[in-house]
Parts: C-alpha cells; structure tokens; sequence
C-alpha cells in the first residue's frame, strides 16, 4: 500500500511547492513510482514539471467529469506522474460547499490509487480552506515546510492546532510527517534562533534535513524542471536527495510498526 503525504502551510512564500515537487522527484529517482497532485488553483507544481494548462486534471477529477486515469500526466520522469491543476480549481471550493460528505470528495476521487503508487506527494494551497481539508482527509501525514523567520513559528502553531482538529473530526489516521527548515542560511542569526527554537518546542517532529537557500532551486521551475534535472549537482539537488531518503527510511518504520501492531 502506497503512502500520501501532503504538503501543507497557510503560510505562502515557504518552500511549499518547490518541496513538493522536488521530494516527489526525488523519490520517483531512486526507482519508486510516485504521483505527484496539484491541488492548489494556482498551478505552480503543474508548471514546474512542465505541464500545460490545457490539460485536464485535478479540478476534473473532483468535479467527477473525468477518471483517474483520464487526467494523470506522464513527466520526464519515467516514474513520476502527476495530476495537474489549472486556475478554474479555483472555483471548486465554492462548488464543493454544496456537495455531500465535501471535506472527502478526494478521498473518493482517489480510491485505489495507493495501490498503484508507492507515494503520493499532494501540494496543497497555502490556506486551510475546503481543497486543504479534502488532501488532509486522503493523506497518511503531513510535511510542513517551515522558512526560518520569527512569524513562522506562530503560524506553524496555528497549523498543528489545525491538524488536531482535522484527525479527531475527519482523519484519526493522520500523522506529522515532520517539519521541514527551508531557505535556510546558515549565515544569519535569525535563522540560527528560529531552529533553535524549534528544536526546543518541536523537536518530536523536526526533520533532520535542512533545505538551503539556493539560487538553483529557485530557477528551476522556470525551466519546467525539477532540481535534480535542472541542477544535479547544486546544494538544493542534494539536499532533496537527503530529504527523499529520510522519508522513506521513516515509511519503512511506519510499515514495520503497523505490522507488529497488527500481530502480522
């Protein structure tokens, strides 16, 4: 059974989608088959694995006027597909107020495809709106990218506050994946105090890897690539890398945990 992490924070600005992409191509690298999904109407995901926008996707999808099979896209990436999004997913959380069980229709729109993928990676818009809630309903945990500056720590407590709420009314199954230090610079002191602090109260779910500011993950997208075919060998390529094989390291516990606690 495949394992969907989406990666979310109300914050914007925070790494959110180039993590996404990047830890969804990581994984896909190193022999995994892996679906990466838009569901943020901004499309960013979409553009930076360049895909189109007259493709058919995610809004689609929840709409119900089209399979799964119908608007998964291939990559250059022989591994990793994705479902895009376009800007009229925009509109779908206000078409989605109105629908039955509306904090689900993805976990729906999606059944069965944890058993064709090994992961599922979900970038998710930077808000906790009714597109959020539906990725948090389908995912098994959540990333959250966290930039090191002084407002994101009270943001990153709003969000686990959050996702407390969303795994006692919608998700009991849903898990921190952990929380991911990006545009990290190791040259300034703020960033230095704002890992420490999260170190401090969030030690239980930060992650070892720590992305980097770095001038090639931010041109990348730009080219319609992820940072391992843009630049193979930068500080940002290798830090995803990194970050690729903690979270799979961290699947393979999760797998052998859910075994023994089910006497398997």
């Amino acid at each position: 059974m495949g394992k969907i992490i989406s990666v979310a924070n109300q914050k914007g600005g925070v790494g959110k989608t180039t993590t996404a992409i990047n830890l969804a191509a990581s994984i896909a690298l190193s022999g995994k088959k892996v679906l990466l999904i838009d569901i943020d109407p901004q499309g960013n995901a979409s553009s930076g694995l360049g895909i189109g926008e007259d493709s058919r996707g995610i809004y689609e999808l929840l709409m119900g006027d089209a399979s799964q099979r119908e608007v998964i896209c291939s990559t250059e990436i022989e591994t990793l597909k994705i479902i895009p999004s376009r800007v009229d997913l925009t509109g779908a959380e206000i078409e989605l107020v109105a629908r039955e069980s509306r904090e689900t229709v993805l976990k729906s729109a999606l059944n069965g495809v944890r058993e064709e993928f090994e992961f599922v990676v979900i970038d998710c818009p930077p808000s906790l709106g009714l597109l959020t809630l539906n990725a948090l309903a389908v995912s098994n945990s959540v990333l959250i990218p966290m930039q090191c500056e002084y407002y994101a720590l009270q943001g990153l407590s709003h969000l686990l506050k959050t996702l407390k709420l969303v795994k006692k009314s919608i998700n009991p199954d849903l898990k921190v994946e952990g929380i991911l230090l990006t545009m990290f610079d190791g040259r300034t002191l703020l960033a230095a105090q704002v890992k420490d602090q999260v170190q401090k109260y969030f030690s239980d779910f930060l992650l070892k890897t720590v992305i980097p500011r770095n001038v090639r993950l931010s041109e990348a997208p730009s080219h319609g690539k992820p940072i391992m075919l843009y630049a193979g060998r930068s500080r940002g390529a290798d830090s995803y890398v990194e970050l690729a094989k903690e979270i799979i390291s961290r699947s393979k516990v999760d797998e052998r945990v859910s075994l023994e606690g089910s006497g398997a």
